[in-house]
């Protein structure tokens, strides 16, 4: 049963805007949009894999395979990927590609 804090839509990601916690530390939501607003390459590689797998004939995808395909790819060197962000890209993945729901498994989202 959705609570005030729980979404309508468990795919829905909260990514509209940053929390305005006054003198907080930045969220895991505020740390992933800073992130996807620097590096959108990401997720157009991410993006790209999925659309690739599933072509190939998978029927689930995960996303920590996908980040470390992803970051073989990359130059060596390259930081940023975090693991913690793998359940938003997947939920914006999703959001951005309803077809591919049942692809991804996800669990609930704490706040």
């Amino acid at each position: 049963m959705p609570t005030s804090h729980t979404p309508a839509d468990p795919h829905a990601l909260p990514i509209s805007r940053p929390s305005s916690r006054a003198g907080s530390r930045p969220t895991l939501t505020d740390r992933f949009l800073a992130f996807h607003g620097e590096h959108p390459y990401v997720y157009r590689a991410l993006e790209r894999l999925t659309a690739d797998r599933l072509a190939a004939g998978a029927t689930r995808v995960g996303l920590k395979a996908l980040f470390e395909d992803l970051r073989w790819q990359l130059p060596p060197g390259t930081r940023g990927l975090d693991n913690s962000f793998t359940a938003l890209y997947a939920r914006k993945l999703i959001e951005d590609h309803p077809h591919w729901a049942p692809a991804f498994e996800l669990r609930r989202r704490t706040p």
